[in-house]
């Protein structure tokens, strides 16, 4: 299926279809809605698994924060007995089962040190440390977290205790009765800090900044899948009322407790700024009742802990930083105009980050999950099998 040349330095391998890049969620349903429309694609993927970012840098106890119904990968649904909330080794045994079904069988170790397009031959030319492959078609599905965020603070050199980021942590076992401190407030951050509470350790997290949380759940129904159905009959910033005053009604008012809400609503916020409202599971409570502090941002780092702006100085035993990730596109895709060179995500917004120019594409970059990711991965497929049919169908006239 695929041609290989040898050349002086890089084995060079003709990819008829598609080259995908990413065996993550995003890869695998691009993949497969790919193969369902008759269309021969590979993917290539610099760990030794499918979805490294869930099976090597997750914690534990992680959970899909949505229902599994908004989180089902195009043409095949979750087994029904798999929990309204799946688990980590859930998600990633469907993950398995998904790539088996289609058969889909990535090329593992192959770590994609550059792509540009060559004009001339009117194909893309992509360089791992081994190989050159040669494709008509690019589909960029490395994800919006491929490399961790550890951003510099002043003086965190001088800090003495371990500080590790949350892709190094996996449960809170090790830190029993110690005093950690996590730098973060995202679901990731305030979920890490339950568990160290839940494992018995003394947990602090720090709020920088205005974020919202929300029930998981609204009157028995998720707080996602209400909004989805209340935005197709109400105004967004009448349904971000709505929730905003469940949220009050469930979880009481959060300002008090130094969690400070931004002043337009959660949904307005997430598509104005990608920034994902907190859905609470249980860390809220331990806020409440004194278990877990809410501290301020960091001023500086001393030997034995932090100094924080309201010059409180604290000691910990070990910081875990909640900061995120970050796409690492811009440092192997040689392009002008389509994925930007200051975040590495595509410059055009939902719902027209999909497509760039030249048979380049993106599945997984709207800011919107799983649930994005696979209507890019549709979007995707049904263009280029257009384009494979008619193409083949000149080839074989041609013939």
């Amino acid at each position: 299926m695929f041609l290989e040349r040898m050349n002086s330095k890089l084995k060079r391998v003709l990819v008829p279809g598609p080259l995908i890049i990413g065996a993550g969620p995003s890869g695998l349903a691009t993949a497969a809605c790919l193969k369902e429309k008759g269309v021969p694609s590979l993917i290539l993927e610099r760990e030794n698994c499918l979805a490294s970012l869930w099976k090597l840098k997750s914690y534990d106890r992680l959970r899909l924060h949505l229902p599994k119904r908004f989180c089902e990968l195009p043409l095949m649904g979750f087994p029904p007995e798999f929990s309204t909330y799946p688990m980590k080794e859930e998600f990633l045994s469907y993950l398995e089962a998904y790539a088996k079904h289609f058969s889909i069988e990535p090329l593992f170790g192959e770590e994609v040190k550059s792509a540009e397009y060559d004009p001339t031959m009117e194909f893309w030319l992509v360089k791992t440390g081994s190989s050159e492959f040669v494709c008509r078609w690019l589909i960029v599905a490395t994800g919006e977290n491929s490399e961790p965020m550890s951003p510099e603070f002043p003086q965190i050199s001088d800090f003495k205790g371990r500080v590790l980021h949350t892709s190094l942590y996996k449960n809170g076992t090790t830190f029993k009765g110690q005093k950690i401190l996590v730098v973060g407030c995202g679901n990731s951050g305030m979920e890490i800090s339950l568990d160290l509470c839940n494992s018995g350790a003394q947990a602090s997290v720090v709020v920088r900044d205005t974020l919202h949380i929300l029930p998981r759940e609204i009157l028995g129904r998720s707080t996602f899948g209400l909004s989805m159905w209340l935005l197709k009959w109400f105004p967004l910033r009448l349904v971000d009322r709505f929730l905003l005053f469940c949220s009050w009604f469930i979880l009481g008012n959060t300002h008090r407790f130094g969690l400070r809400r931004p002043q337009i609503g959660p949904i307005e916020l997430k598509n104005t700024t990608g920034k994902t409202p907190v859905l609470d599971v249980g860390t809220l409570a331990k806020i409440k009742a004194g278990q877990i502090m809410v501290v301020p941002s960091i001023k500086r780092f001393t030997e034995t802990g932090v100094e924080f702006i309201d010059e409180k100085i604290e000691d910990f035993d070990s910081v875990i930083l909640a900061t995120g990730y970050r796409s690492n596109v811009p440092s192997w895709l040689k392009e002008e105009g389509f994925f930007s060179k200051k975040d590495g995500y595509p410059v055009a917004p939902f719902p027209h980050s999909w497509k760039g120019e030249n048979g380049l594409y993106s599945v997984g970059f709207t800011k919107r999950g799983l649930l994005g990711a696979s209507l890019d991965a549709q979007k995707v497929a049904k263009e280029i099998a257009t384009q494979w049919n008619l193409e083949t169908k000149h080839l074989q006239t041609d013939l």
